[in-house]
């Protein structure tokens, strides 16, 4: 039974209104610079309070002997309140500054009650009437923070506990050794560190003050950072759980109907079907776009999926979900046309990311002196025993599949699974049976006899994915580190030449970055900018394979189809970069695999559309 794209009128008409509101709501704030400006206010007045509790010297200003006359325990509590209010406001600081309303919320208990600790302590005024005045503005600004909490998982709370566990062994040894005066004879670093620890945990450590008071403040601190460190944890791992953006099984059933529809506009529109994407439809359903949150950034990919005409409702859609949780919307790879909607529905900015390499299977051939070097390439190593198989993925037996799939990530240089915006990180799944695989074959000869020997003749293979009824689009490329060179030429040859057999007259290949300027560059006449431009790309290809990758290309004689980045501003350039290297995998900030073995043998980079890392022919 199929699933209906189109969406019942009843329940969208809610839905629509909760969208137009938070439109008129974003359109409404006034002063989008307010919540970093708070943000900052909040995070300096978090470090001060840090400070102040720490360091004892700053404590001894001219007010500061009124402060004996409250019992000592007071102005020790005190002083230990303010270091978890300064911890707690550095914490919030950036969640602040995005806006979201949770972070306004516990900001606008901890300013008057880290003022209150202020006055208490009798000194140090000015802290005092800043968190005031800074509690006032978030107040009366209060619609400035309306973003929602970012999809979240247990494993933050991991992460919070190894970071907080380090800043509270920092300050705590910090706190532990501002009092040498007070101390009793002289502590090694070694007893500063178990005096800190186990005070952390709340019990008493080997070094002795002659004070009573400083006793207790360092007691009552550490104590305090070992409590903020726990409560912080628990929080995070008690609250509850939200699911990681993953693409639900109705969803996909509705992304293939769209792909079966108008998959032949956009050669990555079957990357929307990976599954750790979330999707979103236009209001009738007719369109969708999937992407990912990655550090803040609300990452799509590709052109929008299905009817051009209702692109406009998915990217309305998208905008609105980005403004209500506070997120960055940016676009990887989407098409000159893509580019040209999502700059005029969203007011965006678009910057030509680099060109796709497409080659028309019809009017390919290895004739010419243009293809004289891959001609000659392709002979050579077919001379040295290696033939190629080319085959739907539903033709593939159960046991080929495992086969292929093992080698592939045998073969893979890295531990992550590379790729986002073109890869589609799986193979052999039941619902994939129309992807194409190119196999790499070269049978093992016995040293004694030189007849060929038992063992595993797979040295390389491609995958491709469905770009409409007749397209593929490439999804991987691995091969064996110990094959011969010129076995990737081989097998991209072996491709163009069977796939018409299979329908197919379109191939998409490799993505290659800044293709434009890299080839502009090195003409007659090109001026200092852009040579000097050329020549950074290609001082960087020596980590990010640019040049290589588009030379590989162009062996080819492909037509280059370029690709854009949409962003809503300059600034957001960097932020977006970094959220892009860590959802092509780049980048990883997640904790480590422990106890899981690399496997080293035979292995190479592997290669995808976006950071492939072709052999040198």
């Amino acid at each position: 039974m199929s699933v209906p794209v189109s969406v019942e009128p009843s329940p969208e008409q809610p839905r629509r209104r909760g969208l137009q509101t938070l439109r008129t709501q974003a359109a409404a704030v006034p002063r989008a610079w307010l919540p970093g400006a708070v943000g900052y206010a909040c995070l300096l007045i978090g470090l001060l309070d840090i400070c102040s509790a720490v360091f004892p010297k700053l404590r001894h200003t001219k007010v500061h002997t009124f402060a004996g006359q409250l019992p000592g325990a007071t102005t020790t509590l005190a002083a230990v309140g303010t270091l978890m209010i300064g911890m707690l406001l550095v914490l919030l600081a950036h969640a602040l500054r995005r806006r979201k309303r949770r972070a306004w919320r516990a900001v606008c208990v901890l300013l008057p009650l880290g003022a209150a600790l202020q006055a208490l302590r009798w000194h140090q005024p000015g802290p005092c009437v800043v968190s005031l005045v800074l509690f006032v503005v978030v107040l009366i600004h209060r619609r400035e923070f309306y973003a929602k909490a970012d999809p979240r998982t247990r494993w933050r709370a991991v992460a919070n506990l190894v970071a907080m566990s380090l800043v509270s062994l920092g300050l705590g040894l910090l706190i532990v050794s501002v009092h040498p005066k007070s101390e009793l004879g002289d502590p090694s670093l070694t007893e500063r560190l178990q005096e800190t620890v186990y005070g952390l945990f709340g019990f008493d450590g080997p070094i002795r003050y002659g004070s009573d008071r400083i006793t207790d403040l360092v007691a009552y601190s550490l104590g305090a950072l070992g409590l903020l460190t726990a409560f912080t944890t628990g929080y995070l791992a008690l609250r509850p759980e939200k699911p990681e953006p993953e693409l639900t099984p109705e969803d996909e059933v509705r992304v293939r109907e769209l792909l079966a529809r108008h998959g032949q506009r956009d050669s990555l529109g079957y990357f929307a079907l990976r599954r750790d994407k979330s999707v979103l439809f236009s209001p009738t359903g007719k369109a969708a776009i999937s992407y990912r949150v990655v550090s803040g950034v609300m990452l799509a990919s590709g052109d929008p999926v299905g009817d051009v005409e209702a692109w406009p409702g998915a990217i309305k859609v998208f905008m609105a979900e980005a403004r209500e949780h506070a997120w960055v919307p940016a676009v990887m790879g989407c098409s000159e046309v893509g580019g040209e909607v999502w700059t005029r529905e969203a007011g965006l900015d678009a910057l030509e990311l680099g060109d796709e390499a497409i080659v028309d299977t019809a009017a390919f051939s290895l004739s010419g002196r243009a293809m004289r070097n891959v001609r000659q390439m392709v002979k050579r190593i077919e001379r040295n025993g290696y033939s190629c198989k080319v085959r739907r993925v539903g033709e593939l037996s159960p046991a080929e599949k495992r086969q292929i799939a093992d080698a592939a990530a045998r073969w893979r240089g890295t531990d992550t699974e590379r790729g986002f915006s073109m890869a589609l990180g799986r193979f052999g799944d039941v619902g994939d049976d129309d992807c194409v695989v190119v196999t790499a074959h070269k049978a093992a000869e016995d040293a004694a006899t030189g007849e060929e020997a038992a063992g595993d003749d797979l040295k390389a293979v491609l995958h491709f994915v469905p770009w409409g009824p007749d397209g593929i689009s490439l999804e991987l490329m691995r091969r064996d580190r110990e094959a011969d060179p010129g076995l990737n030429e081989l097998l991209i040859v072996a491709a163009l030449q069977e796939v018409p057999a299979l329908g197919v007259r379109r191939v998409s290949l490799n993505f290659a970055m800044f293709r434009s300027a890299l080839a502009r560059g090195e003409r007659i006449g090109a001026g200092p900018v852009l040579r000097a431009w050329r020549g950074l790309l290609v001082f960087l290809s020596r980590w990010f394979q640019i040049e290589s990758l588009y030379k590989f290309n162009a062996k080819f004689q492909p037509d280059w189809e370029p690709r854009f980045l949409v962003y809503p501003a300059t600034r957001d350039l960097p932020r977006i970069g970094f959220a892009a290297m860590q959802a092509e995998a780049f980048i990883t900030l997640g904790m480590p695999r422990i106890g899981r073995k690399r496997q080293r043998q035979g292995l190479m980079p592997e290669q995808v559309k976006v950071g492939a890392v072709t052999e040198a022919a």
